[in-house]
């Protein structure tokens, strides 16, 4: 008799534990095992992290051109590819990453590679506000007028701040 209570308490402590433990590592949806992490970013935050280090030289970079320090920016802006260029390998398919990369790609003038990583960035969200944007302006400054006004018309339906900067643009020129 003993016997059996215990072996009903073990099983019953046996069931509880796993049924916990399950619960514990799964997500909001209950995708647990089956979630890829791409959705939260937040391990992009961590200050050693490739991506922060690329960021960090990123600002420091836009800050020393607005100074007209144009050698030490571009400096920086080649430090920040390095970094940057390491956190895509490390999370590729990162819409954020791959954003930055376009922009500092662009700020050294590589319009190849901030054009391909642009595009990249839009075949992971074909919506993207901001590389659209970026991505129109590229074409514009690169008299590619009819692939500005794609990029424009994809912005037209978000009412957003893009649209607006895009669109000034074609109607300074």
């Amino acid at each position: 008799m003993k016997q059996m209570y215990f072996t009903k308490y073990i099983f019953l402590i046996y069931f509880s534990f796993f049924f916990y433990t399950a619960q514990a590592f799964t997500d909001k949806d209950n995708k647990g095992a089956q979630s890829d992490g791409r959705q939260d970013s937040s391990f992009l935050n961590n200050k050693n992290s490739n991506f922060m280090k690329g960021k960090d030289f990123f600002k420091k970079a836009l800050k020393l051109k607005k100074k007209n320090k144009d050698k030490k920016a571009f400096k920086n802006f080649e430090k920040s590819l390095k970094y940057f260029i390491e956190a895509n390998k490390e999370y590729s398919n990162n819409i954020e990453i791959l954003s930055y990369l376009g922009q500092t790609f662009n700020e050294v003038g590589d319009l190849n590679m901030s054009e391909i990583y642009y595009q990249e960035g839009l075949n992971i969200d074909p919506t993207d506000n901001f590389i659209n944007q970026k991505l129109g302006e590229l074409y514009f400054n690169s008299k590619r007028i009819n692939l500005a006004n794609e990029r424009l018309k994809v912005l037209n339906s978000c009412n957003c701040q893009e649209y607006i900067n895009l669109k000034t643009i074609f109607e300074k020129n």
